[in-house]
């Protein structure tokens, strides 16, 4: 999990031109296991971006050395926020999807993102319910 935000961490970082924090982990998703002597295959891609946060998504690929064959073994989803003058949420730049891939998953950012403000606000009324 630290390599893949490290990585998810570079790719904030490098489309913000700012200093990142990991905001979330959203999902992590282990599809199928490495096998031994398997060599691992990261990519990474900002899904969206809003005011000062980014998606971040990570794929991980596990390739036979022989065959060169490839398996989708894991993906995962990393919101980071932007950091300006004294370490407060600043803006980022758009993201304009051109792909068809990129346009999907443009949209999946939107709607888990929308799950994870639902969670939030189901979350703070739980709690202004424990303190009555």
């Amino acid at each position: 999990m630290a390599t893949l935000d490290r990585i998810a961490h570079v790719v904030a970082e490098r489309h913000s031109g700012r200093i990142c924090v990991t905001a979330s982990v959203d999902a992590m998703h282990f599809l199928a296991p490495a096998g031994r002597g398997e060599n691992l295959i990261y990519k990474a891609s900002i899904n969206k971006a809003w005011r000062s946060s980014m998606e971040i998504g990570v794929k991980v690929l596990a390739e036979d050395a022989h065959t060169m064959d490839r398996t989708h073994i894991l993906s995962a989803y990393f919101t980071f926020v932007a950091l300006g003058e004294n370490d407060k949420p600043t803006s980022v730049p758009e993201v304009s999807p051109k792909t068809k891939i990129q346009k999907r998953r443009y949209k999946e950012a939107e709607l888990r993102r929308k799950y994870r403000l639902q969670i939030a606000e189901e979350k703070k009324k739980l709690r202004l319910e424990d303190a009555d």
